[in-house]
């Protein structure tokens, strides 16, 4: 017995005389939401690490000298809170560090260790096989031309007022 798409997930929702940009919608939705799961799943299984500690790595994996507290935040656009309990957690595992503000000394500047940064490009490295093994069965120009489509709506909802 095959499975539609349509049958599953967030598509299951859709009906046939929906709008078929609702379907659209809802396809990228299921699709987003399956990738996310997956990579969710496979951290845990070969790293024992939380989606959400990896994509906080990665943040300081890209920055060398470091990020603040609000930078972090930002990037991550989750709580100055959540923040702080994954550095806490990160730095109690000897992944991160915590140095004083050179600008601020009410801040402190978030590092990856060493052994973070050893652990973070190991993890990287997988990762990315993960995402083009995801994406194999397109072809280079339509993964391009995928890009650029929804470049187009990313850009036209973040000017919509």
């Amino acid at each position: 017995m095959s499975i539609k798409y349509e049958d599953t997930g967030h598509e299951a929702r859709v009906k046939k005389n929906d709008h078929i940009e609702l379907k659209l919608w809802l396809r990228l939705f299921s699709c987003t939401t399956q990738i996310e799961d997956q990579i969710k799943q496979r951290l845990r299984d070969q790293f024992q690490i939380s989606l959400a500690r990896f994509d906080y790595m990665a943040q300081l994996f890209r920055e060398p000298n470091g990020l603040n507290m609000s930078d972090l935040s930002n990037n991550l656009m989750v709580t100055r809170g959540n923040i702080t309990g994954l550095t806490d957690e990160l730095e109690r595992d000897g992944l991160v560090i915590r140095e004083a503000s050179p600008d601020d000394r009410r801040s402190w500047v978030i590092k990856l260790t060493p052994i973070g940064y050893s652990q973070f490009k190991k993890m990287a490295e997988v990762h990315e096989k993960w995402i083009l093994e995801f994406f194999s069965e397109l072809d280079p120009s339509t993964i391009q031309q995928m890009y650029q489509v929804l470049g187009k709506i990313r850009h036209h909802v973040t000017y919509l007022t």
